[in-house]
């Protein structure tokens, strides 16, 4: 098939200028740097990759390092980790960075915490990258972008092991929200504060379902593109933020934002597998007593007729259009174009905070709202949790940079969880002496027999909720590579399907799970998705496609910490 993209391979950007040199790796990574030399949050950091078996005498494939040049079993030391990265190039593997693309702050109008509270606590939660991400709004385009880069940049200085983007939560012209950021560098706010002022659908009065506000959307993303081509900024990403909540991220708008800008400066690369706010399906009187990710909407004017009933609502956390084998995910990735899947905080007010916005200011006028303060009391009517708390992105980079992170973001090189319900994933596909992981396509002969090997590393330790998840089931999913479709509001793949599961019968170490694709003689591509096993159900398009998928997420009474998924993204293969 001639539309599969060489996924983000070529596409590389060197960090020279970028702040602090993030060329070699965190010290928490570096084993070389001895724990009483660390800071708090660095021996919190470290403690955790300790406790996941991720760090000590050696680093398992299946875990911080994915080799790209070994066997898949082959282990490689910290120490020649720390090596690998010198020059913030990775020789021997990719540098699994977790992170969090879906933070708001004070700069928001429904926002509370200031950006170092934010990247305080994500650095604490294991967080390695994070993208500040306030609404687009007339009063954030005006003053609000500008006002919140010096936080950042003093939260950069403040945490030079986390890398922290500024990006905004655009308004997308006819549809939803959507993740927009940009490398660091000195034209970060000129670039997005015109891309507010010319392209929000909030600022620009341009939200209804129209032909012309679709378009304009499309032209957002080619003004991003050009900033890129033009040397303005290093680089530029949009991810599609909760998108089956409203229904109104027709799947025609979905294929447009992917394809409106060229391969080398792809711009929309994905969207949430899974939303934010997660806490929110939490029972009264302990919790906010709504759906779970705030899903609980019903068809409005703009909706795309199209969805069903259930597609407003979460299944096992996860949106829709990810947790529906054979969907909408899997029609798009039938069409053999990339497309990713994230999970992210969305975290605006914390289940369980103590603190309240400051007293006294004028949001309109200052762009921001005042420090928060402690208010005597714990307030659990909020659904979020902090970054990397609860859902985790994870990112296959090959360094510990700014480039690094969005070159692994556009690759495809993506697995998420929930609830720390695994510690790591090397998944591959190999035959023909070739291999390719995440995010690649592998090409063989036509008629060559391809094998799926996936190593996962189990939880190693507790959750933020106190108890150590089990792994209790791992599903191989399969569809065909049938070519782009003619109707672009398609949201089904007819061939995707559960092709095999695994039963997970340890409880700690790593588990490599195989599976015989056989001889190929067709595109095909796989995804992987794994499960604790509480809550399933017959998926949407019955049991021989999915026998024991992500049940419907009840309103009202929806414990995440009950519920727990990872999903992988895809690797496909391409014979001719």
């Amino acid at each position: 098939m001639g539309h599969v993209h060489e996924h983000g391979h070529g596409h590389h950007h060197h960090d020279h200028d970028q702040p602090h040199g993030h060329a070699a790796l965190p010290a928490a990574f570096d084993t070389t740097v001895p724990d009483e030399a660390l800071t708090p949050e660095q021996q919190s950091r470290r403690s955790l990759l300790r406790r996941a078996g991720l760090l000590g005498a050696g680093l398992a494939a299946a875990s911080v390092l994915t080799p790209r040049s070994q066997p898949a079993n082959a282990t490689t030391t910290a120490a020649q980790a720390a090596h690998a990265a010198a020059g913030g190039r990775r020789r021997d593997g990719f540098l699994w960075l977790a992170g969090d693309h879906h933070i708001h702050t004070q700069y928001s109008s429904d926002g509370k915490y200031r950006v170092v509270d934010q990247v305080r606590q994500g650095a604490r939660h294991g967080m390695d990258w994070l993208v500040i991400t306030d609404h687009g709004s007339a009063t954030h385009a005006r003053i609000g972008v500008e006002k919140v880069n010096p936080d950042i940049r003093a939260a950069r200085a403040a945490h030079e092991d986390t890398l922290v983007f500024q990006g905004l939560e655009w308004n997308i012209p006819a549809a939803e929200h959507g993740t927009v950021f940009v490398h660091p560098g000195r034209n970060e706010v000129a670039v997005l504060k015109q891309f507010e002022t010319d392209y929000d659908g909030g600022v620009r009065g341009a939200t209804d379902s129209t032909p012309a506000n679709e378009a304009l959307a499309v032209a957002g993303l080619g003004f991003l593109a050009e900033q890129v081509r033009a040397r303005k900024v290093k680089d530029a990403l949009m991810l599609a933020n909760h998108p089956a909540r409203r229904g109104v991220d027709s799947p025609h708008e979905i294929r447009a934002w992917r394809d409106a800008t060229p391969a080398e400066h792809r711009i929309a690369v994905g969207f949430e597998g899974a939303p934010g706010h997660q806490a929110a399906g939490l029972p009264a009187p302990l919790g906010m007593n709504r759906a779970r990710g705030i899903y609980d909407n019903n068809p409005g004017a703009n909706s795309f007729p199209g969805y069903p009933p259930e597609s407003y609502r979460t299944w096992g956390g996860f949106d829709w259009m990810t947790a529906t084998v054979g969907g909408l995910w899997d029609s798009l990735l039938a069409e053999g174009k990339p497309w990713w899947i994230t999970a992210n905080s969305d975290s605006h007010q914390i289940y369980g905070d103590t603190t309240t916005r400051g007293p006294g200011g004028d949001f309109d006028r200052d762009g921001r709202h005042p420090d928060p303060v402690y208010a005597g009391k714990i307030d659990v009517t909020q659904g979020d949790y902090w970054p990397g708390q609860y859902s985790r992105t994870h990112v296959g980079a090959d360094g510990f940079s700014y480039a690094a992170v969005m070159d692994g973001i556009r690759a495809g090189r993506i697995w998420v969880d929930h609830g720390q319900l695994i510690s790591g994933l090397d998944v591959r596909l190999a035959g023909g002496r070739r291999w390719a992981t995440l995010g690649g396509a592998l090409h063989v002969r036509k008629g060559t027999r391809v094998t799926l090997t996936a190593d996962v590393a189990l939880a190693g330790g507790p959750n933020w909720a106190g108890f150590v998840p089990r792994l209790a089931r791992v599903d191989v999913i399969q569809g065909d590579v049938t070519g782009e479709v003619a109707d672009k509001d398609t949201f089904t793949a007819p061939t995707a399907k559960v092709v095999r599961s695994f039963e997970v019968n340890k409880s700690a170490g790593t588990v490599r799970l195989g599976y015989d694709l056989g001889r190929v003689d067709r595109p095909v591509y796989v995804r992987l998705r794994g499960t604790d096993g509480n809550r399933t159900a017959v998926g949407p398009m019955g049991a021989a496609v999915d026998p024991a998928g992500p049940a419907l997420d009840v309103v009202g009474d929806a414990d995440p910490w009950r519920d727990l998924w990872f999903y992988s993204n895809p690797v496909w293969v391409l014979p001719s």
